[in-house]
């Protein structure tokens, strides 16, 4: 039993990085080349970045899915942290 929780863990961790490298790549490539639009802080990316360390790939990235779906012209706007 012990040995199924030692490999999850692992999975967990790998699944994770998988998530965040494309979003740094996309913070240090993409984003400094691109005039600043995102509505809320913290932007876009750096919450999917936070919400997936935080709280793992399954439901970091559903979080980080519907922030996207919120970040529209008739979404709201401001702070919005990870909670």
């Amino acid at each position: 039993m012990k040995y199924l929780h030692i490999v999850w863990h692992g999975i967990v961790k790998v699944l994770t990085w998988l998530l965040v490298l494309p979003i740094l790549f996309y913070q240090k490539c993409i984003t400094p080349y691109t005039p600043p639009s995102c509505r809320f802080q913290p932007t876009c990316s750096e919450y999917a970045r936070q919400a997936i360390r935080k709280h793992g790939p399954f439901k970091g990235l559903a979080l980080a899915i519907w922030r996207i779906l919120r970040c529209n012209p008739w979404g709201g706007s401001g702070y919005d942290p990870v909670p």
